[in-house]
């Protein structure tokens, strides 16, 4: 930080990091602003060693990294246009006018290198208040950016412990259908954050009294699967919740392909929503050690884990020491690998094709009868002795 305050004195850190420096959270990433523009604020941190990357020159933004560390500086800023989506800016050097462009006012408090605290909107007694309040006109800020509909939602889980602004909750009421213009990929971010984050259950109970779950989750499921599968402790993993949040259709796991080609997931993303739907192994607290390697063979232990919660949330929708005993016994069971392979049939005298493809799924449903137990060894000795039973 010296050696950027060195190339430029007038930086102020902005947005998140001020705010969770604040309220005694963690910060991560240090963001600055800066009144230089950004060509001639690449030229200085380079003078003083940095290494600059132009990671946003429209916006305005470039990374300096400095001992490995990225520090993201951005231009101040003012709005010349925007169609709800993307705006077209200009530089200023005015820190009022670049703070009226951000969302939430425990967002637009800036700090300088001297510790002096710049809050042009209440930020801090919104912060201390547990109040989140957009900059100005709530529904103004919606129509520059149909998104800030759900980052509202996103911070009021994490900062707000008290009743919603009403003036926001109108807004998004008024404006909600704006956010199918929003482009997948971004919806789908902030949505998944939400799903990861704490307060879950009050933060979808009013995304639903507004009407946005509606618009981002057609058909969703009610919200009382979920209720029980937050009783039980779950991790805060975003796709089994997303999991219990919509209906799983067939049992071919088509519901949740059909959410997750919606949200534009990933295939990885995809293909474990597809997994959560599709019936799996049994999961029960009564699983003995054979059972245990069974079930790591028949699926992903990923898979297994994630499954195990919403199998707990059905049966008890409540925490229970059992469940958390299977998981660790999941967790730590070396994973079975099936030993037989077709060049030991091949000395057995098995023929190439078809009766190889048979007499492999026998000895892997014998291996699987006696708890994946059986090496290589044991399973010729199995299949040599069903060639010649005598």
């Amino acid at each position: 930080m010296a050696r950027i305050w060195q190339a430029l004195p007038q930086a102020r850190l902005v947005g998140g990091c001020v705010r969770d420096l604040l309220c005694g959270r963690d910060v991560h990433d240090l963001d600055l602003a800066s009144p230089v523009p950004p060509a001639e604020a690449q030229r200085r941190l380079e003078e003083v060693g940095a290494r600059v990357i132009p990671t946003g020159l429209e916006h305005g933004t470039i990374t300096a990294v400095i001992d490995h560390h990225p520090y993201e500086i951005t231009t101040l800023r003012r709005d010349v246009s925007t169609d709800g989506r993307h705006a077209t800016v200009a530089w200023t050097d005015d820190w009022e006018e670049d703070a009226q462009r951000r969302d939430f006012t425990i967002n637009a408090m800036s700090l300088d290198q001297d510790g002096q605290l710049h809050d042009y909107f209440g930020g801090l007694d919104d912060l201390r208040a547990g109040k989140v309040r957009f900059v100005g006109q709530a529904a103004r800020r919606i129509e520059e950016d149909a998104l800030r509909c759900l980052r509202f939602f996103r911070f009021f889980a994490r900062y707000d412990r008290g009743e919603p602004d009403g003036e926001t909750c109108q807004a998004i009421i008024r404006l909600r259908e704006r956010m199918t213009r929003l482009s997948v990929e971004r919806v789908a971010m902030e949505l998944l954050k939400i799903l990861s984050g704490p307060q879950l259950l009050r933060t979808l109970e009013l995304m639903e009294e507004t009407g946005t779950l509606a618009v981002l989750l057609p058909h969703h499921a009610p919200l009382s699967g979920l209720e029980r599968l937050l009783a039980c402790g779950d991790p805060a993993e975003p796709l089994h919740r997303l999991a219990v949040l919509y209906p799983p259709g067939g049992g071919d796991g088509q519901g949740m392909a059909d959410v997750g080609a919606h949200l534009k997931l990933s295939n990885e993303s995809r293909n474990m929503l597809a997994a959560f739907a599709r019936p799996g192994p049994e999961l029960a607290v009564t699983l003995d050690d054979d059972d245990i390697r069974r079930v790591l063979f028949q699926q992903d232990r990923s898979i297994l884990l994630l499954r195990s919660w919403l199998v707990q949330a059905q049966e008890l929708g409540r925490p229970d020491e059992g469940w958390d005993e299977l998981r660790h016994r999941l967790e730590t069971v070396e994973q079975p690998v099936f030993p037989l392979a077709g060049r030991d049939l091949i000395a057995l005298g098995v023929k190439p094709g078809p009766e190889m493809g048979r007499w492999l799924k026998q000895t892997q449903h014998w291996w699987l009868t006696q708890g994946c137990r059986p090496d290589a060894g044991a399973c010729r000795d199995w299949v040599s002795h069903q060639l010649s039973p005598s």
